[in-house]
């Protein structure tokens, strides 16, 4: 990608005039507002097209499996901010969205990019699914990384959204390449790992996706669209149900200092 290529900034996705509001070609207020869904026209917004019915169905069920995760650190940030500024939801909102990163929904596209890479090892000639999958995660191995989308710390089989969403997709019609890729990664895993890390919910959402052609390039978007839903949920209940500070409070309480001492104070 150049960067500082273009001297006029130009946009596909939408212009106004007195009259009307166009967003990727079409007439907001006569052909949008009221006639399709938020996720139609998230879609719509990204890539310029309608999603077909199982691009919309696969798009919606991620959306739903990912908003709410609990208690988390992003989630706490949030809510933290929101009791420090509770005139300030937007500042709130966006501490949780700050905090994912790879470790909290990040890891879609990182593993979105790893099926992608395997899928074009696989295609190429004499390539297969299983050694270019077993390849990328031997690298990943000696490079002492992390396997993006395998392994829970509380679901240690595989994450139950992971069936949920498999499921979404076959009986949708999407292309299951992907998926197929995701359950190899699963099952080589322990030959070179020496032990069992299931798929969990972060590897199931780009596996699904990319069935669907959704773009790459914007697979860590949609954990994060659906997390801000979450967020906000969070934050309307932070403003009847305050425990931003008793998070604080708690975090103070078992903290332990492990620093040096402070000299003694000098006696008169």
């Amino acid at each position: 990608m150049k960067i500082g290529k273009e001297t006029i900034p130009k946009t596909a996705i939408s212009t106004s005039d007195e009259d009307s509001i166009t967003v990727r070609g079409y007439n907001l207020a006569a052909e949008l507002i009221g006639k399709i869904s938020f996720s139609d026209y998230f879609f719509l917004l990204l890539t310029g097209r309608r999603p077909d019915a199982a691009a919309l169905t696969v798009l919606d069920a991620t959306l739903v499996a990912i908003a709410e995760h609990g208690l988390v650190p992003s989630v706490q940030a949030s809510r933290m901010t929101l009791s420090a500024a509770p005139d300030a939801l937007q500042g709130a909102v966006a501490a949780g969205i700050l905090g994912c990163g790879s470790v909290i929904l990040g890891a879609s596209e990182t593993a979105g990019r790893l099926f992608k890479e395997i899928d074009e090892r696989a295609t190429a000639p004499g390539g297969d699914i299983e050694s270019a999958a077993r390849d990328l995660i031997q690298g990943l191995r000696d490079a002492r990384k992390a396997i993006p989308g395998y392994g829970h710390p509380l679901h240690k089989e595989r994450d139950p959204r992971v069936a949920a969403l498999f499921s979404v997709a076959s009986e949708s019609g999407a292309n299951m390449r992907f998926v197929e890729i995701a359950e190899a990664v699963e099952r080589i895993i322990p030959t070179v790992v020496g032990k069992e890390l299931r798929l969990n919910v972060s590897a199931a959402i780009p596996a699904v996706l990319l069935g669907v052609d959704f773009p790459i390039s914007a697979l860590k978007g949609v954990p994060i669209l659906a997390r801000t839903g979450g967020l906000i949920a969070h934050l309307a209940e932070e403003l009847e149900r305050p425990i931003g500070f008793a998070l604080s409070y708690q975090a103070s309480r078992e903290a332990i200092y492990d620093g040096e001492p402070s000299a003694p104070a000098a006696s008169d």
